[in-house]
């Protein structure tokens, strides 16, 4: 018998535990995401994958706010998170600090992300806009962009479900190493 765990049993780290532990470095820059739910749900999924920080900016709106808590589920806690009006100064502090930079967009020359081997330097993903995607100006300063491959008859996700792809990607290869 496969018996399904009781939460008591997944023996999951307390708020501090977390805080202390080391971190997978891979930083996630929300780009004028407008729906609270998402960004409640990056929380969620950053820390579910042990990410180091988030920056939200520009419009993105910023704990504490009960429709980001009501998919976060307490996450907005535990994860480190900073906010910024610009995401353009955001990306430049990054590399300046020698984090590499990827646009998670379908633009002329993105990296399928099944084709992208992480190489062990500090890595920052930003999400765009629910309609508008990255805005053009932040990837131009990009070191990249990574695109999802995509199959059907829709060339979309959700922004919320790009990141739990491209975060599982890239903790899976980190994890490897």
């Amino acid at each position: 018998m496969n018996k399904k765990l009781k939460l008591s049993e997944l023996n999951r780290v307390s708020v501090e535990e977390f805080k202390e532990q080391k971190k997978f470095p891979v930083i996630v820059i929300l780009d004028n995401i407008r729906s609270l739910n998402n960004v409640g749900t990056f929380f969620r999924t950053s820390d579910a994958f042990n990410i180091e920080s988030i920056y939200l900016c520009g419009i993105t709106a910023t704990p504490p706010h009960r429709e980001i808590q009501k998919t976060a589920l307490g996450a907005t806690e535990s994860v480190d998170w900073y906010y910024s009006e610009n995401t353009i100064e955001v990306v430049d502090v990054l590399q300046q600090k020698g984090v590499r930079v990827y646009a998670v967009e379908q633009t002329e020359q993105s990296v399928m992300l099944n084709n992208f081997t992480y190489d062990g330097s500090p890595i920052a993903l930003v999400f765009g806009n629910e309609v508008k995607g990255v805005e053009q100006k932040v990837i131009d300063i990009c070191n990249g962009s990574l695109e999802i491959p995509q199959f059907g008859t829709k060339h979309s996700l959700n922004v919320s479900v790009s990141y739990g792809v491209v975060a599982w990607h890239l903790v899976n290869q980190m994890l490897q190493k």
